[in-house]
């Protein structure tokens, strides 16, 4: 089986600042600290998969194609740095439009990529910026760490790594 960290993506992975919506590669700007706990995760054999909400879709504010843009966006600056997304889950719907199944706080994503990968949900984990997030872990069967918006991530990746969390 394989351990895996799911990291949300706006607040956590980027920055939100400034923006409720982040659709457009001129606003994504890549957090501190990511890149490098990341990689370190990545070395210490974890799956990385981030794990998002893009109700704007539904809402018709942006297309999934520009959700797309945005990914490969951010997974070209990760390979740069030899740094690898196993996959990335996003829900394009939005409870005021219609109900969906996959839509944080649902474990749904999360359960998908359990599946798919033989994820050990024992040796994983989920950081957030959002009580949603933390709720899907939790229902999933992981251990949720919730940060604050834009926090570099790195103490908790020190903390994961050393088995302190």
């Amino acid at each position: 089986m394989q351990k895996a960290i799911f990291l949300d993506r706006d607040g956590v992975i980027n920055s939100d600042i400034g923006h409720y919506y982040i659709y457009r590669v001129e606003d994504f700007i890549i957090n501190k600290g990511i890149i490098h706990s990341l990689k370190r995760f990545q070395e210490s054999e974890y799956k990385l998969f981030i794990i998002s909400n893009q109700g704007g879709v539904a809402k018709g504010v942006y297309s999934c194609e520009d959700v797309d843009k945005v990914h490969a966006y951010l997974e070209a600056k990760l390979k740069e740095n030899h740094v690898f997304l196993q996959e990335i889950y996003y829900c394009p719907h939005h409870d005021s439009v219609a109900a969906c199944k996959c839509r944080k706080p649902s474990p749904y994503m999360i359960n998908q990529a359990v599946e798919k990968y033989d994820i050990d949900i024992h040796k994983s984990y989920m950081i957030g910026d959002s009580k949603r997030d933390i709720e899907a872990a939790n229902a999933a069967g992981i251990k949720g760490i919730k940060i604050e918006a834009n926090e570099d991530i790195s103490i908790y990746c020190d903390q994961i790594l050393k088995g302190e969390i």
